[in-house]
């Protein structure tokens, strides 16, 4: 079912005046411009005063996405809201800025060459766009220089990817072969992957840090996995990383663990700024282990700007101040103010979900010992209500966590995941943890619905 996007129903075409005489004394349309404009203290106050009605960013606990920044970073980046990152020749600093940026993620991940090759998005979906097509022309390149046809591309991924790499098989008519989950395997299983490539696969996408549940995928064994393939059926598949918010956390809270560059069928890697790398949003970066990695077809150059630029960008004009902000980020904090926060980003994580565990009606399926992320779902044995019934009932009090159900062939088992940011105090943390000790108390005592367990009276 299509959500409607217009107007509702019945809906009043006006904004009602909220302060009467004292700043708005008419109606002014909703879907229409009104004949004449109106001082701007009275329409700032006006659309302030509808978004009261948003939630809490503070309190939601659903979303990867920055909901905090210093006001300094906050300042920075209205002072840069003007600058449009596709204009280089007339914003030269900060085209350099970007710059730097693209190099200090690509020593993070440990890429092999000094002078990084990679650019700036408006955020991971872009970047993960970018990538499959690098893949895909690649692997076009390859197979018409084997006298092949080129018609049937696909791409292995697991079923727990996130819906951005749905859309690019679809814009971009690739076949997407999704690894199944299984119950205590939430996210990719290397040797099934592998023995999902044929000579069409163009990549595999390991995913480091799952929206599902937190987890990391296990990219050093999917790049043996690989390896065992091409020596036994001759296939070259290459890997890219989404790392969708590992990319900011496993290189300060797991710097052993090897997942990026350092696998030689690494060829690309993406990650958002505006999650672990605590820029509001949106910004993301993608950057490829070498020049060649990126096909010259998909480089165009501009020169009506000022002067002759190569982009590689799905978006043309975008803003430069998100670049502006995570440079600010990088400075203001390095390397040990990353590990810092993301540090106790984990430590809280690890005390709410042990105390979800101490409850007693729930499982964990992760505990936020990867990225400081962790979810949930109730046991077997209860019937009173659901996790949907739980997600309305916290609502209430403010706090946003959704409930949702896992992919194919674990379309019945429904969860509920945290994601802790650096806003989220310990004292936040207490407090919920209270609130949903009374919330589970109340629909514990409830008789169990007569509509099956897993469909909650709030799951529309």
């Amino acid at each position: 079912m299509h959500k409607n996007f217009g107007k509702a129903d019945g809906e009043d075409d006006n904004i009602a005046p909220t302060y009467a005489s004292r700043l708005l004394n008419h109606p002014l349309p909703k879907y229409e411009l009104p004949k004449s404009g109106s001082e701007p203290e009275t329409i700032y106050q006006l659309i302030k005063d509808e978004l009261q009605l948003d939630g809490n960013a503070h309190m939601n606990l659903a979303t990867f996405v920055t909901t905090w920044m210093e006001p300094s970073a906050t300042q920075l980046m209205a002072e840069t809201f003007e600058k449009n990152l596709v204009d280089r020749d007339e914003y030269p600093q900060t085209a350099e800025i970007e710059k730097r940026c693209v190099n200090i993620l690509a020593k993070l991940w440990h890429a092999p060459v000094d002078n990084a090759f990679g650019t700036s998005t408006v955020g991971s979906s872009e970047a993960c766009m970018l990538a499959g097509m690098a893949l895909k022309w690649h692997w076009q390149a390859s197979q018409e220089a084997l006298g092949r046809t080129a018609t049937k591309p696909n791409l292995v991924l697991g079923a727990n990817a996130q819906i951005c790499w749905e859309k690019f098989c679809r814009y971009w008519a690739v076949e997407p072969r999704f690894v199944p989950l299984s119950e205590g395997r939430y996210h990719i299983d290397a040797d099934l992957a592998a023995a999902m490539c044929d000579e069409n696969t163009i990549g595999v996408v390991g995913i480091l840090g799952s929206t599902l549940d937190g987890s990391y995928e296990p990219i050093q064994r999917l790049s043996e996995a690989l390896d065992e393939l091409q020596s036994t059926k001759g296939f070259d598949i290459p890997i890219h990383v989404d790392a969708a918010s590992g990319g900011f956390v496993a290189p300060f809270l797991q710097p052993d663990l090897v997942w990026d560059f350092r696998l030689l069928r690494v060829k690309s890697i993406n990650t958002p700024g505006h999650k672990y790398g605590m820029v509001y949003p949106g910004v993301g970066w993608i950057i490829w282990r070498h020049p060649d990695d990126l096909p010259k077809d998909l480089i165009f150059n501009v020169n009506y700007l000022g002067g002759n630029e190569p982009t590689f960008a799905l978006n043309f004009s975008k803003p430069g101040n998100g670049v502006i902000a995570q440079y600010y980020n990088f400075l203001r904090l390095g390397h040990e103010g990353y590990y810092r926060i993301l540090k106790q980003c984990q430590n809280t994580a690890l005390y709410v979900s042990s105390k979800v565990a101490e409850m007693g009606p729930f499982e964990l399926i992760s505990d936020g010992s990867e990225l400081p992320v962790f979810a949930f779902k109730l046991k077997d044995s209860m019937d009173n209500f659901s996790l949907y019934d739980l997600s309305s009932a916290i609502r209430e009090q403010g706090w946003q966590v959704p409930a949702y159900t896992l992919p194919a062939s674990l379309e019945q088992t429904v969860v509920m995941r945290i994601v802790v940011k650096e806003n989220f105090s310990n004292d936040m943390a207490h407090l919920f943890i209270d609130n949903l000790r009374e919330h589970v108390t109340r629909l514990s005592s409830m008789q169990p619905p007569s509509a099956s367990k897993g469909q909650g009276s709030f799951h529309h």
